[in-house]
């Protein structure tokens, strides 16, 4: 989107604030949150006719979690989701179990927060109600055409031509953000991969499915997350695969449908087998992300959360950055009066750690989807590591700090 100094034809409305966020997900509206509670007047355009959550369970880690509770939304997420006993990694062919992580006192002492599982939708409504009530201005119907920067103040322009003035502007506007088109011309990324979700009251999910843990299991082209939500009473899966269809063409779009779905699973074991029926089959996800840049900022416009940095979804990392990203965001801003300083200050600190989440990320799924003598070498690594050893090698990076 080019920079412009022309009028809109029709101003519907004019506002002023201290910062306007474009898109209401989870990032922007965690930004929303973090910069209101440091005093900033905020406005929040969402484009859609209300703020609702496309998608079934997330994975929040202490990373993310020990910043909500700063925001002071934490206990209000945990008493909506479930806080689970172990993350669990098992064989989607044999179903043995691999290798696992307690999610205990000891992990919530060396990274100083919780892992809750929660239903999207739920987090995104204690977010909606926490801005409200923090005073956030929070719009829905609300397209971004246009930014427009002039000396000390950002305009954004809505397609109805309302007009919206502020000293910062926060791009939140996800995969493929409009926003971004400013800074890179990069596209998405498509990985071949498609996710088919669901959820249901748990009495449903079988008798394989454990209500303690997150538990997946990993194939040759595929996995399987599991998982319960709402205090137990709902359970969450999700089945990825790597398409047929995109590997035969990947220039047609119509890729991942559910004869693929069946095609690719029929070799699973049981446990897997049981999850196939609890799938929405009437939508599917395809997976992209985007390759990293190290522009996110410009003048008084900062890109947030996948409009800066989508990933895949192997280390359940996603909303966990955005909301790093968000406290980081309202941090630089309550630094320094120079917007454009701040906003520097804020791509420089987060830049390097979500591009290695990104790419790690990449290679993770790599190493779940491996076939043949890779997957019995990987099984075996799982399985003769040594528990106690998870964190230090291979999450303290990712979780942490603090450290006992």
């Amino acid at each position: 989107m080019a920079v412009t100094t022309a009028e809109p034809a029709v101003r519907a409305a004019e506002t002023t604030a201290d910062v306007v966020v474009v898109g209401g997900g989870i990032g922007g509206l965690t930004a929303a949150l973090a910069l209101a509670r440091s005093g900033r007047s905020v406005r929040v355009l969402e484009r859609s006719a209300e703020f609702a959550e496309v998608g079934a369970g997330l994975q929040l880690a202490p990373n993310a979690t020990r910043e909500l509770a700063r925001l002071g939304v934490l206990d209000e997420v945990v008493a909506r989701g479930v806080l689970p006993r172990r993350l669990v990694l098992r064989d989607a062919l044999d179903g043995a179990e691999l290798t696992s992580l307690d999610l205990d006192e000891e992990f919530r002492k060396r990274y100083g927060g919780v892992y809750v599982v929660a239903h999207r939708s739920d987090l995104l409504d204690v977010l909606v109600e926490a801005c409200a009530a923090a005073g956030v201005a929070l719009e829905t119907g609300r397209a971004t055409v246009d930014v427009r920067q002039d000396g000390e103040v950002a305009e954004v322009v809505c397609a109805d031509g309302a007009v919206h003035r502020a000293g910062a502007v926060v791009g939140a506007d996800g995969l493929r953000s409009s926003l971004r088109t400013r800074l890179s011309d990069d596209e998405p990324v498509a990985s071949g991969y498609v996710a088919y979700r669901g959820t249901v009251p748990f009495a449903r999910a079988g008798a394989h499915v454990d209500p303690a843990d997150v538990t997946v299991f990993i194939g040759p082209g595929l996995h399987c997350v599991q998982y319960a939500l709402r205090g137990g009473e709902m359970a969450n899966t999700v089945a990825v695969f790597r398409s047929p269809g995109y590997l035969a063409n990947p220039d047609d779009p119509d890729w991942g449908g559910p004869e693929e779905l069946d095609q690719v699973f029929a070799g699973t074991c049981a446990a897997v087998q049981e999850a196939l029926p609890l799938l929405w089959r009437d939508r599917r996800w395809q997976m992209f992300d985007r390759d990293p840049i190290r522009q996110w900022v410009d003048g008084r416009l900062a890109l947030l959360g996948d409009a800066a940095h989508p990933m895949l979804q192997y280390l359940a990392q996603g909303a966990c950055q955005s909301i790093e990203d968000a406290v980081a965001l309202a941090g630089a801003l309550a630094e320094t009066r120079d917007v454009p300083a701040a906003l520097d200050a804020y791509a420089e600190a987060r830049r390097d750690r979500t591009a290695r989440v990104q790419s790690t990320a990449r290679v993770w799924g790599e190493i779940w989807h491996v076939d043949g003598v890779a997957r019995l070498l990987r099984n075996e690594l799982l399985r003769t590591l040594d528990p106690a050893q998870h964190g230090p090698r291979y999450v303290d990076w990712l979780y942490g700090p603090p450290q006992v």
